[in-house]
């Protein structure tokens, strides 16, 4: 990997007389402006010149007072940075490439001196507060920031509910009433052709989670989980009385240093897509845990069955032997278990797991949050799962965001870690970049997935999370089902999810007898978890249809799905490479949703596809250079 760092040291000067410093990215293009005015900070966005996010105030709370209040600016560290690095996902190779600068701050009145820290990328700006304190302080930190909007922009989001898995609503922001919430990340098209934006965290450690609510004027108002009990609706299973003591174990012992609230700035929702500034913004692989960083050889991206929404027999070892033996014939990497397991003595569990391991699938064990809480307990779970080789586990039921939680993601993370355990976050809050910190992590929740029985509208819900949701990172959503649970989406539809969702692990919904025995097989066996290389196509739009050119070595992949609309599409196949092309194509049956029309031809990047595609249609083609 080619890293190269600079750190402009010892650069520092005074506020300028204008009480606004302005920190641009590399191309110019997009500016973060902090202004100071009578003792109270506001920040702004601007993208080539115009205003995309309008003058907002920056609030943060120690102990019940505002600290971003009656403050006296100091000086100015200026930096940048640009380096390589890989990554999982929907492309292999990712750049940090931003300029950045750290704000010295004192309160007049506590005097608490404490630093802002500024980055601006390409494609987006990103601050965070970071207060010094000794480790026998104790203080509980409160933010209240404000991002406030442009009239006219449209916004995609969802509340709380039961946490992180409601459904997408489009609303000017003009009408969002106030109070209403919000869970990152929120998607918004600007008005115009100004662009796009997406509002969430990054590096989300030893700190509360936090959420948006709206205050009725365009503006979307951070709140902490811990300190705000309405932000906890969703958890039925918590009394007043758990969320109160949340509240009181929420403090910051030593140092407080905020996650980096991020806001992408993209041109279009290719840009949106591929921006890597949540990643950036946390830190690189502890060489000790993961000595060849994503590359290190225990984690092992993958395809898995799982024996759960579409039946295949009951929970025995010698049916979950066939699941694993299924799995190996369409070429998948892992067998999921459900927490049956656990009923399950261990010389159960070694046999299938060396069973699987002869060809080359690894077993993964499902576990509730609640059974790690205990350090103790969890170490000696965890170093049972080594023993017995499992490769890694599918914890679930989080529930919540207050640091007491957040704590515990990330002893999990470490933990797991050392004993080389790869890990499913379901249950979870949203991702804040930490799968770059721990690799291992190869995926959340966080999304209103196949599980969903009641969910009965999945055409224009499935077009939205690309640009939403997984915006953040990739979902956990449990990808193609062939039964009802498809609702309004066709075969194909459900096929091209698999590309389009892509993720470190990817599960798939309908169990491996009703796989092998579909006529989508040879497209879904070809499809890869993560990708080289991935454009979104012009035609996409935010809950009508997702439209992606993806790369795997040589091989080109056009997914595509319609949402409830039907639609026309003419899709150049400029994003080919120089070569001649034998596809291998997927097409709806008009006739019946539930069929396929299959067909092979050749082809070049000089051709133009024409489609006309219904409610949940879907589209699907490889590209093999010949």
């Amino acid at each position: 990997m080619n890293t190269f760092y600079i750190l402009l040291l010892s650069l520092f000067f005074a506020l300028p007389a204008s009480n606004k410093s302005t920190i641009s990215s590399p191309d110019g293009k997009l500016q973060f402006v902090l202004s100071e005015d009578g003792g109270k900070l506001t920040f702004t966005v601007f993208l080539n010149g115009e205003k995309v996010v309008e003058e907002s105030p920056l609030l943060m709370s120690l102990d019940g007072l505002t600290i971003t209040e009656g403050i006296k600016t100091g000086k100015i560290k200026k930096f940048s940075e640009s380096y390589d690095y890989q990554t999982l996902g929907l492309h292999s190779g990712s750049k940090n490439n931003c300029n950045g600068a750290s704000i010295s701050l004192n309160h007049k009145i506590t005097g608490t001196k404490y630093t802002i820290g500024i980055k601006g990328f390409d494609d987006a700006v990103a601050f965070r507060f970071i207060v010094p304190g000794d480790e026998s302080s104790l203080r509980k930190p409160d933010e209240a920031t404000s991002i406030k909007l442009p009239a006219g922009s449209i916004s995609w989001y969802h509340d709380l509910y039961m946490h992180y898995e409601g459904v997408h609503k489009a609303k000017l922001v003009d009408t969002i009433p106030a109070g209403q919430w919000a869970a990152p990340p929120v998607t918004v098209k600007l008005p115009g052709s100004s662009g796009y934006l997406s509002m969430t965290e990054a590096n989300l450690t030893g700190y509360a989670g936090m959420a948006f609510q709206s205050d009725g004027g365009r503006g979307f108002v951070m709140r902490l989980g811990h300190s705000h009990p309405a932000s906890y609706p969703y958890v039925l299973r918590y009394s007043k009385e758990d969320v109160e003591r949340l509240s009181k174990i929420a403090e910051v012992k030593g140092t407080i240093t905020t996650p980096w609230r991020v806001i992408i700035v993209a041109k279009d929702l290719n840009a949106l897509v591929n921006c890597d500034a949540i990643n950036n913004l946390c830190p690189a692989p502890d060489k000790l845990l993961f000595p060849e960083g994503i590359r290190t050889g225990w984690i092992k991206p993958g395809r898995a069955v799982w024996r759960y929404l579409d039946g295949g027999g009951d929970n025995s070892l010698g049916n979950m032997k066939k699941f694993s033996r299924k799995a190996a014939e369409m070429g998948f990497e892992y067998n999921i278990l459900e927490g049956f397991w656990n009923k399950w003595p261990d010389d159960s569990i070694k046999a299938l797991v060396d069973f699987s391991k002869k060809m080359d699938v690894g077993v993964i064990v499902w576990k509730h949050s609640r059974d790690l809480r205990d350090s103790g307990e969890r170490k000696k779970f965890f170093q049972r799962l080594s023993d017995l080789g499992i490769a890694g586990i599918k914890i679930d039921f989080f529930d919540h965001e207050a640091k007491e939680m957040i704590d515990l993601y990330e002893s999990i993370f470490r933990e797991a870690a050392a004993m080389k355990l790869s890990l499913i976050l379901h249950g979870a809050n949203k991702p804040t970049g930490l799968a770059r910190t721990y690799p291992n992590v190869l995926i959340y929740e966080a999304v209103r997935g196949m599980e969903s029985s009641k969910l009965m509208e999945r055409a224009s819900h499935e077009t939205t999370l690309p640009f939403t949701r997984m915006i953040a990172g990739p979902a956990d959503y449990s990808v193609c089902h062939f039964g009802d649970r498809r609702r309004n989406t066709t075969w194909v539809h459900q096929v091209a999810s698999a590309a389009i969702y892509s993720a470190p692990v990817l599960t798939y919904a309908a169990n491996p007898d009703n796989l092998l025995s579909n006529p989508c097989l040879n497209m879904i066996k070809s499809i890869p978890p993560v990708w080289d290389e991935t454009i979104v196509l012009s035609q996409s739009e935010i809950g009508e249809s997702a439209i992606f050119a993806q790369r795997k070595g040589a091989d080109w992949f056009l997914s595509v799905m319609n949402g409830v609309k039907p639609k026309s599409f003419t899709i150049p196949l400029s994003f080919l490479g120089g070569y001649s092309y034998s596809t291998y194509i997927l097409e709806d049956d008009p006739e019946n949703p539930a069929s396929v029309i299959i067909s092979e031809k050749q082809s070049t990047r000089d051709e133009v596809i024409t489609l006309s595609l219904g409610e949940g249609g879907g589209y699907m083609v490889r590209f093999i250079p010949k």
